[in-house]
């Protein structure tokens, strides 16, 4: 269990063993989820950013028939000179 103490202008400091399990650095934005329980979680805002994108892209590569490096590739090539 680790505790941070609110400052008067509503700052925490993060404990190290919290930044390094969420592989925190100076500079990374924190986001702060609340369940349907009203309980509150903490995470790095990057490795959400980066887990939705991969939910939403999740499938496409099969739907689009898309086997390699080369087949993607040559679709971005399509879209970037189209």
């Amino acid at each position: 269990m680790n505790l941070a103490k609110l400052s008067k202008s509503g700052q925490i400091t993060v404990p190290l063993e919290v930044r390094r399990a969420l592989n925190l650095k100076t500079g990374d934005k924190v986001l702060f989820v609340k369940n349907r329980e009203g309980q509150m979680t903490i995470g790095n805002a990057s490795d959400q950013a980066i887990y939705e994108a991969q939910t939403a892209f999740e499938g496409v590569a099969e739907r689009l028939k898309l086997k390699g490096d080369e087949d993607v590739q040559k679709l971005v090539d399509e879209v970037r000179y189209e």
